[in-house]
């Protein structure tokens, strides 16, 4: 049986009772204490006019001197019951009433669903994908249990309906005409979801995001077409970051063997190579190397000219022979990657990054505040002797699995601190905490928004509008329209943000260019950039893969 909600309505009802009841009582006091205390009568309509004027503050002053003690007391204290029914009441039962009344109410139940999404329950790991579907102009509609964050929903102008999934069916009965379903409200609430809607003959695909991998087979079971776990997905998205063994830095470098390597270097602010440009610095010219990009703030950009500018705290992506390296390493920190990897946070996601990396063959270091198996180095990572005992200097790279962003934005700037050099990857809960991460000097920041933006927009927008991760690479292909330019002074090739870092003419490979060098018909190019320069190359100059190997996204 449903217990009866007092709303504003009845708090209205009481005050309009207890009002005019505080002016009659105080009212006859007023008579009462004249009379007999003061012995000078007032009417009972005398009474009322000083009660009513009193407690309101208007106090016209027709009685304004009383002698008794009590008579005096009684007339001071007045006032302030007055102000407390009138001044303090009145707002907190009159006006959520009148604004309970006047307020655009919520819908509570599904609009038209043709082509629309339906996301149930809204949170952290749909953010993403919301502006996406906001960029894309696909339409979508948000069911929340929750009153108040469906009430922000509909002020950051989403389409919102407000109910109780359990207790009300009806109100997605519109369901049967959504394009797709995503259940983001737990584990629980999500099967309830599942169950309901395919009971009214709802038959499209359902994907759920569950917390527990546990219930990714009953789910499936009951109904859904796929289930997700973002938090384990967030692990394995950091483990690859941290890895080169699970994500190389580079694809496709075996097409050259030992002739180029690649390198990362990162800029400190102190660094000749800090805020220069590239034409002023003649890396190419001078020391024979190539700067394919540069990492800052978690994207990476690929250089596109001479005016292309150097920034401090980026990561530099440099390719060239391993001597011609060792120059730029004199001006840039050289970023190891052959010590452990340290992850700080043993949870969900902290553990899942652990088990990523052990098996991929990487040695790991975990600290964390409690004791338990796994667990190298009990302790904050806030703290200089965990950081000492975990060896955070020589490490590869930290990652950063806390449970709080704002616990992570203090521990970024401590690791970053202490240990400049080592690459810091740091886990977000909400995406909008990205950009305080990198302030605090993240190299690289996730939050499950984002990987869960990524699967469900793919799923739900198509492929094209994931945002490609420019991740480096090299590829093997004819000379194409390149043929008669030089392949470090051509203008067209800097704007695509690939290089030509080798060139293979008659079974020898060349990697230094002087400058009469200019390709021929018969050479073969071996171009690096990211996979988007790689593209723009390759439609520019009309480019094809060779017959020899190449790589593809």
């Amino acid at each position: 049986m449903q217990k009866n909600k007092k709303g504003p309505g009845s708090g209205l009802v009481a005050l309009l009772v207890l009002l005019p009841t505080a002016v009659l009582l105080l009212g006859t006091l007023y008579m009462l204490g004249m009379e007999h205390l003061e012995k000078s009568p007032r009417t009972f309509l005398q009474s009322l006019q000083w009660a009513s004027e009193t407690m309101t503050n208007t106090g016209y002053g027709a009685d304004n001197r009383w002698d008794h003690p009590l008579m005096a007391l009684f007339v001071i204290i007045t006032p302030f019951i007055g102000q407390f029914l009138v001044f303090l009441i009145f707002p907190v039962l009159v006006l959520p009433y009148f604004e309970k009344k006047f307020e655009v109410r919520l819908p509570n139940e599904l609009p038209p669903m043709a082509g629309k999404v339906l996301f149930y329950g809204y949170g952290s790991a749909i953010e993403s994908v919301l502006e996406e579907f906001d960029s894309a102009n696909s339409p979508f509609v948000i069911f929340e249990e929750n009153l108040q964050l469906a009430r922000n929903l509909r002020d950051r102008g989403y389409s919102v309906v407000f109910g109780k999934l359990a207790e009300d069916t009806r109100a997605i009965s519109r369901v049967v005409q959504a394009r797709a379903v995503v259940a983001n409200a737990g584990d629980h609430a999500n099967a309830t979801c599942t169950l309901l809607v395919r009971e009214l003959g709802y038959t499209g695909m359902l994907f759920a995001l569950a917390e527990d991998p546990l219930y990714r087979a009953p789910m499936v079971q009951i109904g859904a077409t796929e289930v997700f776990t973002p938090a384990h997905v967030l692990g394995a998205a950091l483990a690859s970051r941290a890895s080169t063994r699970i994500s190389p830095p580079a694809e496709g470098m075996h097409l050259l063997g030992d002739r180029v390597a690649l390198a990362e270097f990162r800029v400190s602010a102190g660094s000749p190579l800090a805020g220069q440009r590239l034409g002023d610095l003649q890396l190419r010219e001078r020391h024979g190397v190539s700067v394919i990009g540069q990492w800052l703030g978690g994207s990476f950009t690929t250089t596109k000219g001479p005016q292309t500018q150097v920034e401090a705290g980026a990561i530099l992506v440099v390719v060239g022979g391993q001597t011609r390296l060792e120059a730029v390493e004199r001006m840039a920190m050289p970023i190891s990657r052959s010590g452990p990897i340290v992850v700080a946070g043993f949870g969900a996601v902290g553990q899942k990054v652990v088990e990523m990396l052990k098996d991929a063959g990487e040695a790991c270091t975990v600290i964390d505040r409690v004791a338990g198996t796994g667990v190298d180095v009990v302790g904050s990572v806030l703290e200089r002797s965990s950081l000492d005992n975990a060896k955070v200097r020589e490490a590869s790279a930290v990652v950063l699995a806390l449970s709080d962003d704002g616990e992570s934005v203090f521990a970024t700037a401590a690791v970053r601190s202490y240990a400049p050099k080592v690459p810091l990857i740091v886990r977000v809960l909400r995406t909008p905490n990205t950009t305080r991460l990198y302030r605090s000097g993240a190299d690289f920041a996730i939050s499950v928004g984002q990987v869960a933006g990524q699967i469900l927009a793919y799923h739900l927008l198509g492929e094209q509008t994931i945002r490609v991760e420019n991740r480096v690479k090299f590829i093997r292909v004819n000379a194409a329209n390149l043929v008669g330019e030089h392949p470090w002074r051509c203008e067209v090739l800097e704007r695509t943000g690939a290089k030509v870092v080798a060139v293979e003419r008659k079974n020898e490979v060349l990697v230094e260019f002087d400058e009469g060098f200019v390709v021929r018909t018969d050479d073969t190019l071996y171009v690096c950039g990211s996979v988007n320069s790689l593209e723009r190359y390759q439609r520019m100059f009309e480019a094809h893969s060779g017959v020899g190997e190449s790589m593809t996204s």
